[in-house]
């Protein structure tokens, strides 16, 4: 319901609504991690190399050192509290953004965020 009035351009805050953000256990790389609603880790703690190729192999991505680069970036902007956008990540050095939507084709930002472990950027609808 939320998605749903947000999509509509209703400004309203999920308190409001009252609406229990639901957190489930999945078992990824033979571990049980804590994952939200949409699939987001929610203890980056609970990350390693080998959840993250998993979480990648879900998206149909094999990764590259490349994409390893951009997902290390990502992590260290999170651990600084930057916020990320497509935009910063393609003024990084690291990639320009056309590499960025070869390496993740479908939905980069969440894509790259979710192997690697971090919340789904704000700038992310």
């Amino acid at each position: 319901m939320y998605r749903q009035l947000c999509r509509r351009g209703v400004n309203i805050t999920k308190q409001f609504l009252n609406i229990k953000i639901m957190n489930m256990e999945k078992t990824i790389a033979g571990k049980n991690i804590t994952v939200n609603e949409e699939g987001y880790l929610t203890d980056f703690n609970q990350w390693d190399e080998k959840v993250g190729e998993a979480l990648a192999e879900e998206s149909h991505i094999n990764l590259s050192p490349k994409h390893w680069q951009v997902l290390k970036y990502l992590q260290d902007e999170q651990k600084n509290q930057v916020a990320l956008s497509i935009r910063r990540v393609g003024k990084s050095g690291v990639v320009d953004i056309k590499e960025f939507y070869q390496l993740f084709p479908i939905a980069p930002l969440k894509t790259a965020t979710k192997i690697a472990g971090i919340p789904k950027p704000a700038s992310c609808i």
